[in-house]
């Protein structure tokens, strides 16, 4: 009973004396400026980032936009993180804890702990190198594996994929073995024009041609002009033409949709059919008829 009055006693010295407070109240104020200090460089520190990209983005010579966005992007979430770092370690040793013992401590542990953790080790090279060789950048159109979509983001440990439904997919960087960019080189549109074979298949491919010369010049996502390859196929009903375009990266599917709508609009101002399905039926005639009736007689008769 008396060390428990004696406990009691000291925590109300130490709780009710002046100094204990203003201590207390100097360290939680001096937190609250590490934290506000930390995020004020945060801030600042990504618009300078953006400032020196913008600078050197007029410069005559500098990196392609795509590698510029994923170098901006690595470079603000690299001093995310060494700010954020270097704002807790002060935050504790401000609360008295033995910060170096603790990152020694944290040392020995991370080696015992690094023997098990290749993996991380693993995304971390591949991600370095994935930067380093620019094998797709923030803004490419990709599919790695059985995920495609536009990349959100990359890190030293991780991509984000996000998908045109809008799904969002997270990589680890050592799971990467193979990417397939689509962002890099023109693409082409592919169009196949279906003509049956009661149509006039010169006619069909002049209306076509005349068509396609007007296209020059009227869309910016066009490198140069349709041409058409001529007969690609030779179905039951119809005869195929097939008309192909090179447009900048991954506006090909735009263009091959523009494409079947103005051709299918000029094969119907010159009265050009689309083909549809055919089906023929024979009758017989008497003399067919009589003929089936005496083999059928002759057979009885045999019978």
């Amino acid at each position: 009973m008396r060390h428990f009055e004696a406990y009691l006693k000291h925590l109300e010295a130490k709780w009710l004396n002046e100094d204990t407070w203003v201590k207390i109240g100097e360290t939680a104020l001096k937190i609250v400026l590490v934290l506000l200090v930390a995020s004020l460089i945060i801030k600042f520190g990504k618009k300078a980032i953006r400032k020196v990209f913008e600078v050197r983005a007029k410069a005559p010579l500098r990196f392609t936009e795509r590698r510029e966005a994923t170098l901006l992007r690595l470079m603000e979430n690299t001093l995310t993180y060494l700010v954020g770092f270097i704002a807790i370690v002060t935050v504790l040793s401000l609360l008295g804890i033995n910060v170096q013992g603790l990152l020694a401590g944290a040392g020995i542990v991370g080696l015992a702990v690094g023997f098990g953790a290749q993996s991380l080790v693993k995304d971390i090279i591949s991600g370095f190198f994935i930067i380093f060789e620019d094998q797709f950048s923030v803004g490419d159109t990709v599919q790695i594996g059985k995920f495609q979509g536009v990349v959100e983001e990359i890190g030293l440990r991780t991509t984000k994929i996000k998908n045109w439904t809008g799904e969002l997919y997270i990589i680890p960087n050592g799971n990467i073995s193979e990417v397939t960019n689509y962002s890099i080189h023109n693409s082409v549109a592919v169009v196949d024009v279906h003509i049956p074979y009661e149509e006039n298949i010169d006619k069909a491919e002049a209306v076509i041609q005349e068509l396609l010369s007007s296209f020059a010049g009227q869309y910016e996502e066009i490198v140069s002009e349709p041409e058409l390859l001529g007969v690609q196929q030779l179905g039951t009903t119809d005869v195929t033409l097939r008309v192909v375009a090179e447009t900048i990266p991954m506006e090909h599917w735009y263009i091959a949709r523009v494409l079947k709508k103005e051709i299918k609009k000029a094969l119907d101002e010159n009265h050009i059919h689309a083909p549809y399905p055919k089906m023929i039926t024979y009758s017989r005639t008497e003399e067919e008829q009589a003929l089936n009736s005496q083999f059928l007689k002759g057979d009885e008769h045999g019978r």
